[in-house]
């Protein structure tokens, strides 16, 4: 665990508030603007997508259209988890930790969430089963799907929207796109000492962002 002696200034309760009123102004300004940059993200031309995809659930084989669940929208995280690879990636694993336990919120805004990953099911079934994941999970293999969505051998976030059985993509994001998602980053923001990741500010953290991030059951 990284420690610092940079800690904050100890002052007054007066002049504490003083300090955390002029930072509230400051907040306020940040989420008006993300308001004005998600407003803009609804608003970005959207892309007619192919729907001859065949995934591949304990449910059986699954189309893109079957993913939706009959919802209009569609949020797909693609998982770094690849034929063969042993490798199990810490970062895809804590935003996975994230998601919603109970998927009924999102439902109720015709919104589903799912996972997908290129690695056959026998091979990432008893690692979902491992980390206790509930999330409704679908494997690429064999298709292009992961590809053609721009993911490659990485990771990232697609979101969809389904017109009776046409199907566009309206959104990807990856890298720190998915830190939103987050919710431990969240929290952790929320104190004087931060992620306490190099990049934050001089001096702290000893490596790159995701140095400290396990799989749930190896810290």
């Amino acid at each position: 665990m990284t420690t610092t002696t940079n800690l904050p200034e100890v002052v007054s309760a007066e002049e504490w508030a003083t300090a955390r009123e002029a930072l509230l102004v400051k907040e306020k300004a940040a989420l008006k603007a993300l308001d004005a940059v998600n407003a803009e993200r609804r608003g970005l031309p959207m892309v007619r997508w192919d729907s001859d995809y065949e995934f591949a659930s304990t449910d059986g084989p699954k189309s893109l259209l079957d993913l939706f669940e009959g919802r209009r929208q569609l949020i797909t995280y693609h998982f770094m988890l690849h034929p063969g690879d042993p490798h199990r990636c810490p970062g895809c694993a804590l935003l996975v930790d994230h998601m919603p336990t109970h998927l009924q919120h999102l439902h109720a805004r015709d919104t589903t969430l799912v996972v997908t990953a290129p690695a056959p099911l026998e091979e990432s079934e008893p690692y979902r089963k491992r980390m206790g994941w509930t999330v409704p999970w679908y494997s690429t293999y064999g298709s292009d799907f992961t590809e053609d969505s721009g993911a490659g051998t990485l990771f990232g976030v697609s979101v969809f929207l389904r017109d009776g059985d046409d199907v566009y993509r309206t959104y990807f994001t990856a890298g720190r796109g998915t830190d939103l998602l987050v919710g431990t980053l969240r929290y952790l923001d929320l104190t004087p000492l931060g992620r306490q990741e190099a990049w934050e500010e001089a001096g702290r953290g000893t490596d790159g962002p995701s140095h400290w991030w396990r799989l749930h059951d190896e810290y």
